[in-house]
């Protein structure tokens, strides 16, 4: 392996990547993916859909996940700064429910692997952001779900500085928090 260090979280699945950088006075080189480092590391999946969006600070996108079809997702940024948060939904999990958050960035090089059946979502923290990830399924806009960014019952502690003002679509606006999405899958 050698080209990337991985470290695992305290939710069980979730891992952070960071790629070796090799750099001299032109500037850098990494590779962001390699299948076969991935796979020696434990993160065996088939991306078959890579996405990029492009944020200003205090955009907060999320809390979002696929119903009926998850989605294992690698992300990172390409440009700028964001906190990065996936929340745990995996049924008889230990971690139900639990988040974890971590700050990735164009400097720090940092990518975050996420599996199926965890909610994520990220707040830009710097002037603007390109976000980049990878999908091991296709995106089905029918079958989207999403938790409420601010549901006191998760906790996500949002790094928002004094004066950030959040800019949250419509949509996340209005989710649900874990209670109530957790009651829809006992009566299912």
């Amino acid at each position: 392996m050698g080209k990337i260090t991985v470290e695992t979280c305290e939710i069980e699945g979730l891992k952070v990547i960071t790629p070796t950088v090799f750099g001299d006075e032109r500037g850098y080189f990494m590779e962001t993916y390699n299948y076969n480092d991935f796979r020696e590391a434990g993160i065996d999946q088939t991306f078959v859909q890579d996405n990029q969006s492009s944020s200003r600070k205090g955009v907060l996108r999320g809390l979002h996940f696929q119903i009926h079809y998850p989605q294992d997702k690698l992300v990172r940024v390409v440009s700028g700064e964001v906190f990065d948060v996936a929340v745990d939904l995996r049924e008889g999990s230990a971690t139900y429910g639990k988040w974890y958050g971590v700050r990735l960035s164009a400097e720090n090089k940092k990518q975050f692997f996420i599996p199926k059946n965890f909610a994520h979502g990220f707040l830009v923290l710097s002037d603007h952001a390109e976000f980049a990830y990878k999908c091991t399924d296709f995106y089905h806009p029918a079958d989207e779900g999403g938790l409420l960014w601010s549901d006191p019952d998760i906790g996500v502690d949002w790094p928002v500085s004094e004066g950030m003002e959040l800019i949250i679509s419509e949509k996340d606006k209005v989710w649900q928090g874990i209670r109530a999405f957790t009651e829809g899958k006992r009566k299912e």
